[in-house]
Order: C-alpha cells, then sequence, then structure tokens
C-alpha cells in the first residue's frame, strides 16, 4: 500500500516538475520574442513569468472552444485554417506550446485529486495530519510514502532519514565529501564495489525544507511550529555561540528546528494510531531535555 502510495506521489510531482519546465520555457520563448530577457530559473517560475502565463492562459481560453469533462475543462483547438492570433498568441505553433502546457495542468490537477482521496483510507490523516496548519493532501502524500513508521522506533529515524540530524562534526547533515559514507553496490561486471553516498532521502528532505517549512511559517502564530521557528530564532541570535553566523545561516537552523518538531509529534501521534510502542526523542528520554513552545 506504502508503495503504491510512493508511485503516486512521486507521479504527481513529476507532473508538476514538467509543467513547471515547461512553462518556463514557454515564457522564455515569449520574453524572447518580445525583447526581453528569458529567465534563468528552471525549477520555479517568477512573478513575471507567472504574469505573463496568465496572461497566455487568458488568450488561450479566447481562442480555444471550452469542452467540459467531468470536472475538469478541456479545451479544443481550432485548426490551422480556422487560428485567428489573440494578444500574445500570434502564431499557431505558439498556440500548440500553450496547449501542451494547459494540459499538463490539467494533468497535475486530477493527480492531486486522487492523492486527496486516496488519503482517506489512512487513520494517521483522518487523525492527525489533515488538523495541521500548512499540511495539505500534497505534503501528506509526501509523509506517508516517503517514511515508514513501523520501521522508525525513535524520532531521530526520521530526522536521520530526512537528513536534519547532525553529523560526526557536529554540523547539519547535507552532501559534503566528510558528510559521505562508503556503500557497496554490484557492478555491471557482478563485483562488489565501493562508492560514496548521502545517508538521507534527498526527495524527502527537499520538500520538508523547501516547501513545509515556508508553509508553517505562512500560517503565523496559527502553527505550533512557526512559533517554534521564532522562538528558536531568537534564542540563537542572541547566543554569543552563533554570533558569527550569517542571518541565512540562521534562518535555515530555525527551518530545520521547526520541521524537527513536527516530525516528533508526528512520530509520536501516528505510532500511537497504528498500535506501536511510542518512544520519546532521545534528548528528552536521555538527557531529560524538553521542549518548550507558547500555545
Amino acid at each position: 500500500m506504502r508503495g503504491e502510495l510512493k508511485t503516486l506521489v512521486r507521479g504527481c510531482y513529476s507532473i508538476q516538475k514538467l509543467r513547471i519546465q515547461t512553462g518556463n520555457r514557454i515564457v522564455a520563448n515569449f520574453k524572447a520574442k518580445m525583447g526581453l530577457e528569458p529567465s534563468q530559473k528552471e525549477d520555479e517560475l517568477d512573478k513575471e513569468g507567472q504574469a505573463l502565463l496568465k496572461s497566455l492562459r487568458l488568450c488561450y481560453a479566447t481562442i480555444t472552444e471550452g469542452v467540459v469533462t467531468d470536472k475538469f475543462a478541456a479545451e479544443k483547438l481550432p485548426t490551422r485554417k480556422k487560428f485567428r492570433p489573440e494578444g500574445v498568441i500570434s502564431s499557431y505553433t505558439e498556440l500548440v506550446l500553450v496547449d501542451q502546457y494547459m494540459h499538463l495542468v490539467q494533468s497535475e490537477k486530477r493527480h492531486f485529486e486522487h492523492l486527496k482521496a486516496i488519503l482517506e483510507d489512512y487513520p494517521v490523516w483522518n487523525e492527525f495530519l489533515v488538523d495541521v496548519k500548512g499540511i495539505g493532501p500534497a505534503m501528506a502524500g509526501v509523509l506517508l510514502s516517503e517514511l515508514d513508521i513501523f520501521a522508525a522506533e525513535y524520532p531521530s529515524s526520521f530526522w536521520a532519514y530526512a537528513g536534519l540530524d547532525v553529523a560526526e562534526d557536529g554540523k547539519g547533515r547535507s552532501r559534503r565529501a566528510d558528510h559521505l559514507i562508503d556503500v557497496e553496490y554490484t557492478a555491471a561486471d557482478g563485483t562488489i564495489q565501493i562508492k560514496k553516498s548521502i545517508t538521507f532521502n534527498p526527495f524527502l528532505k527537499t520538500k520538508l525544507m523547501g516547501v513545509l517549512s515556508a508553509s508553517f511559517l505562512r500560517q503565523k502564530a496559527k502553527s505550533p511550529y512557526s512559533v517554534a521557528y521564532y522562538q528558536y530564532k531568537n534564542r540563537i541570535e542572541n547566543m554569543p555561540a552563533h554570533a558569527e553566523k550569517t542571518k541565512l545561516h540562521i534562518h535555515n537552523m530555525a527551518l530545520r528546528y521547526a520541521v524537527k518538531r513536527f516530525l516528533v509529534d508526528f512520530h509520536m501521534a501516528w505510532r500511537k494510531i497504528e498500535g506501536l510502542p511510542v518512544s520519546v526523542e532521545y534528548s528528552a528520554g536521555k538527557l531529560g531535555m524538553t521542549h518548550k513552545m507558547a500555545a
């Protein structure tokens, strides 16, 4: 069941990535046509690009004939002979490019709608995640498909798998050479070889640190994890040991802390829902440390 969910979730994000990349390429083409500098970003659209795509969608809607299939709108392209330029869409080729983009948009919507329905089969979604401010079906799908609660006895297991643990040098886990480990693999000729490898799931870390953390911050005081971010950030900003750190470094430290606090709560709730033994994190169980957050 988890494997099937993982396939679905990874498929959703693959389509999303393709949609964004396609949108960026279309924006670059139209910017070049208008004599503007194209964007260099591949994985996200800047505000200027979003505005241009919005204009293209409006022109596309005017040119095409809307045909409704279930709850998603599909568009019927005119033939080349019947094509009439509209706004920034001045050629039939441009219309076809925008049409391809629109189909990706609709496909992405379908996949994420299916994901939302499937999550209803997971008790931890219904009993915990659905009430966490800042987490929607997409992020819940990532959490449930990438993390294995039956293999993670302690919250720190989640941290390590997500790359949020601390390496042997006392620094946050990363792709630095001194944070890599030796891993055996079977080469094409059947011999056992050794390669350097990261210790964590990069897809999961990207979603947690690049998406979930920002989502928590947007909730402000409504989210205890946003509160945790600001409390921790304020604390380390006033510690002499961190005086030489940049604002960005401190910001990232606080984001990591907030996500780790969520993973502790998520781990405990999920273990309880599944009827598994619940273990507190190492710092609390072994060192007697507690992590207090404002209500």
